[in-house]
């Protein structure tokens, strides 16, 4: 087993500060839409501002270690809140848009629960959050930004708020499916030493591609899809976790398109792929570069 070469960070924004002043204009984030056409991209350079844009905004209205409650769907928008949170030294609550009137009595739990007092989103899903925190008592002193209308402006205006290991990084809550969504503290330094963890687990290097359509909200969609390449400096190719259900055979497809090394996802994922593959799909594909295929009942770091 090699030794890391990847250096050893005190938060997950001096790892993206770190990769910002290597990597730059590399991709780091290259988002695909039902097409599999290229929807948008993160250049490492391009996350940082973002993110700066974002975190200075927050600064300038919001004291730190307050919670911030992210709604988007799948995407590079998302991705950018979510740095933009922790390089304001705010508490990340990612979690599913509402899609019903009772998936905002889910959020409005999380909320509560919480203590959040921002809600991030789009300025496709403002107006509906604006109108649900102005009908909610409960809500009264929530902030909504629209973070893809932010005026870059600011970007110089961010103050490194200097967090460390021990300090928060999110707050990871269950789907509430089964009974009120509970949620975990995650620290910049429980983070880290998973990214470690999974680094030397998959023998993984700078020069790797990753695919994954797994939800960026918790767990292998945000750890292993979106925060792992950018620790060891790689691209990541997303899809929508509903593109793949369309037709899973896209997952197969963009892992050999983009040459996928490191990929993976539960049993049914697999499952599908074997169970609805056409002679002719199989035959059209190059898994050759897939060296690590992951199956999420089997890892445990």
């Amino acid at each position: 087993m090699s030794i890391s070469n990847t250096p050893v960070f005190q938060s997950l924004v001096d790892m993206t500060r770190f990769r910002q002043q290597t990597s730059n204009d590399k991709t780091a984030i290259r988002f695909l839409d039902d097409q599999l056409n290229q929807q948008d991209t993160l250049s490492y350079a391009a996350l940082d501002k973002r993110a700066r844009v974002i975190a200075a905004t927050f600064q300038k209205m919001h004291t730190k270690g307050e919670r911030v409650l992210l709604l988007y769907p799948p995407g590079t928008e998302y991705i950018a809140c979510f740095f933009g949170c922790l390089y304001g030294g705010m508490y990340a609550v990612p979690a599913y848009p509402p899609q019903s009137p009772r998936e905002f009595q889910r959020l409005q739990t999380i909320v509560k629960d919480a203590g959040a007092t921002i809600i991030c989103t789009t300025s496709l899903f403002a107006g509906m959050l604006n109108a649900w925190i102005a009908s909610s008592p409960e809500l009264a002193g929530v902030s909504c930004y629209s973070t893809d209308s932010l005026d870059d402006g600011c970007v110089d205006d961010w103050i490194d708020p200097n967090v460390t290991q021990d300090d928060i990084a999110f707050l990871q809550y269950t789907s509430g499916s089964t009974g009120e969504p509970k949620g975990v503290m995650v620290s910049h330094g429980n983070l880290l030493h998973n990214l470690a963890q999974i680094e030397q687990c998959f023998q993984l290097t700078g020069e790797d591609e990753g695919v994954i359509w797994l939800p960026p909200y918790h767990d292998m969609g945000l750890i292993g899809g979106i925060l792992q390449p950018i620790y060891k400096g790689f691209t990541s190719t997303l899809m929508s976790p509903i593109t793949f259900l369309k037709r899973p055979m896209r997952w197969l497809e963009t892992i050999s398109k983009y040459h996928g090394t490191t990929s993976g996802g539960p049993n049914f994922a697999y499952e599908l792929c074997a169970q609805r593959a056409t002679d002719e799909q199989i035959e059209a594909l190059d898994l050759s570069a897939w060296s690590v295929a992951f199956n999420l009942s089997l890892i445990n770091f």
